[in-house]
């Protein structure tokens, strides 16, 4: 745990106490060391994961309301009748008529995105990285009741939608609001907002590990125990209590497992690809109908009421791409499903999906994802040599999800946690880097990242060390540095920031010792200038009502980096932590050439092993001559 910025305050002129000494006071405050370990974490820790548990069961309670109204939903309107038992929609025999229930539902929802909250709008996951990055994860308590609400009446009425972005935005503002009911940081806010969704992620798929890695992939933009171990928490909680309100067993269970041959190998990488290409082409088409639909001259709450049209349309074409249709992964996955309908599948899924998408009705991306992926994989798992269509389904489904929301390691083992299938993990990384690697080579954001590029925001979804975290003071100081001694005359020091050899804005001021007591800068300058009772006063009265903070050789620049952004300062100096004395001087363009550091071992490219063998045969041929 870093400790309070060093900071030497001496009392101010005559009221100085006899028995303290700015000298005092610097060895003492230059006695104050920084700790450094791997991690920054403190005891908070265990307050926030503590915090977790209730988030936990919040997540659980929100799955379950969101299910149970996802089934009232889709049998008032297609059944009329209120009750929790789910529809198949491959029993169904639609009319024409039936377009109208899209229809209605996009009205409904279009209305309570104009008249209720507008963040009930689009995929669930966005939303949830916006606030976390540009809300300090503070929502709106609307949200915890309309997006569900919303969600479910999209899915109920034939929306070809998931249930995972409703409850990863739903299981998110719990943890959002019962956190704001603390005092808590923004980062903590964070923490307990990733856990709600999380949470809400595991009641729904019974994916725990699955779950903690989306946070991470997705959703933290960190990797601190500060965060990990409390939504692993959350997570852990939602595991064990689904069991009583959820089916404990996976949700999509395969038949039999298989052993991972070179086949199946070379199947994940051919798969992957393809895949990856599928889930480049999806995002672009996705943002295309968005534009269009902007394009349209009547207000966006009717847009959702428009898609329904279509999506009423692709229901009579084919009832089963209606709504979630977590019975078409199962039938893949258990290879009974005719190649003509897993054809047709992947077609009328992917324009009703792409559709409504675009519109901005309240639903999720990764069931759809799965779906249209595990159909193309089916597909293409029928004339791979090798593998059946149950496994190429399979590969397919991550692959797409891997590709699309650019999370090959949440894919893949989402993949494993939702069949049971852990044999299979080697060609499911194949498949899930494969299509990992082209959408990043080919697209410059993501299925979800785009959505928030398109409200004015940049994301990068890297992580890696700061420059500032690894580097020390002593590497960057400057250590030949022009001082003023603390005997000068104020009048002295202002004349020489008069001249024209006064090239910086300050001077660090040092005693007979070579101890520091201050810095003089040219605002002191201006100020004393007119100020004729400290005209014939030495450096070291004038500067000893200023606080002064240093630095040490061993400190990181990140710490040197926050002492100036807290005090306002632009230069540190750098002092030998026993005795005070200065050792060189910390600027702010120091610090940019700590950050040109790390570029240049980002850009800067050579063979040194190639020219280390050059160098050898060149040396004894120029002894040779």
């Amino acid at each position: 745990m870093q400790n309070p910025t060093p900071t030497f305050q001496a009392d101010r002129g005559a009221g100085r106490s006899p028995n303290r000494t700015p000298g005092t006071d610097r060895l003492a405050a230059a006695g104050r060391t920084v700790h450094l370990g791997d991690f920054t974490a403190d005891r908070r820790v265990l307050m926030l994961m503590l915090m977790a548990v209730v988030v936990g069961i919040g997540g659980v309670a929100a799955a379950w309301v969101l299910t149970r109204l996802i089934y009232i939903c889709t049998n008032l309107a297609y059944h009329r009748t209120f009750s929790y038992t789910p529809v198949d929609f491959s029993a169904l025999d639609l009319g024409p008529a039936s377009i109208l229930i899209p229809v209605i539902g996009g009205l409904i929802i279009g209305l309570m995105a104009r008249f209720g909250s507008e963040k009930i709008r689009g995929h669930g996951i966005p939303e949830a990285i916006e606030a976390i990055l540009f809300g300090k994860s503070r929502m709106d308590p609307k949200i915890a009741v309309l997006k569900p609400l919303s969600s479910a009446i999209s899915i109920g009425s034939g929306g070809p939608f998931g249930a995972e972005g409703p409850i990863i935005m739903t299981g998110g503002a719990i943890g959002s609001l019962f956190a704001q009911m603390f005092h808590l940081s923004a980062a903590e806010r964070k923490t307990l907002l990733v856990a709600g969704a999380a949470a809400g992620m595991t009641a729904i798929f019974g994916t725990p590990i699955a779950a903690v890695l989306l946070a991470i992939e997705l959703l933290l933009f960190e990797w601190k125990p500060r965060s990990f171990l409390p939504v692993t928490v959350a997570v852990l909680v939602s595991a064990m209590l689904r069991d009583l309100v959820m089916d404990a067993a996976p949700l999509f269970p395969v038949a039999d497992t298989v052993g991972v041959t070179w086949p199946h190998f070379a199947a994940g990488i051919g798969i992957g690809l393809v895949a990856g290409l599928g889930a480049g082409i999806l995002t672009l088409a996705l943002y295309g109908i968005e534009d269009l639909f902007g394009k349209l001259p009547v207000h966006w709450m009717w847009w959702p009421a428009i898609s329904g049209v279509v999506v009423g349309i692709g229901g009579l074409i084919d009832p089963t791409a209606l709504s979630v249709g977590y019975v078409n992964i199962r039938h893949m996955l258990q290879g009974d499903m005719v190649l003509q309908a897993a054809a047709l599948l992947l077609a009328i899924k992917a324009v009703i999906w792409i559709v409504a998408l675009g519109s901005g009705t309240s639903g999720g991306v990764l069931a759809p994802l799965l779906m249209i992926g595990g159909a193309l994989g089916y597909l293409l798992g029928a004339v791979v040599p090798g593998i059946d269509p149950a496994f190429g389904a399979l590969l397919g489904m991550s692959a797409m999800m891997a590709g699309a929301m650019r999370a090959p390691l949440t894919s893949a083992m989402f993949a494993v946690e939702l069949t049971g299938n852990f044999t299979a993990l080697v060609p499911l990384l194949a498949a899930c880097g494969c299509g990992y690697a082209v959408t990043v080579l080919l697209l410059k954001r993501s299925i979800l990242t785009e959505k928030i590029a398109r409200r004015g925001h940049h994301i990068l979804q890297e992580y890696g060390i700061d420059p500032f975290d690894v580097v020390r003071a002593k590497d960057i100081m400057t250590a030949t540095v022009e001082t003023l001694p603390a005997s000068m005359p104020v009048k002295d020091a202002i004349a020489f920031f008069g001249r024209a050899g006064s090239v910086h804005k300050g001077y660090p001021v040092v005693d007979a010792g070579g101890r520091v007591i201050g810095i003089m800068t040219r605002a002191d300058a201006l100020s004393w200038a007119d100020d004729t009772d400290l005209a014939a006063c030495p450096l070291s009265e004038a500067l000893s009502d200023a606080g002064l903070v240093v630095g040490y050789p061993q400190d990181l620049v990140g710490h040197l980096a926050d002492r100036m952004a807290e005090s306002d300062t632009g230069r540190i100096p750098i002092v030998e932590p026993a005795t005070g004395k200065l050792l060189g001087l910390v600027s702010r363009r120091d610090l940019l050439r700590a950050r040109a550091q790390g570029r240049h071992a980002e850009r800067d490219r050579a063979a040194y092993l190639l020219r280390r063998e050059a160098e050898q045969i060149r040396v004894p041929s120029e002894l040779g001559r």
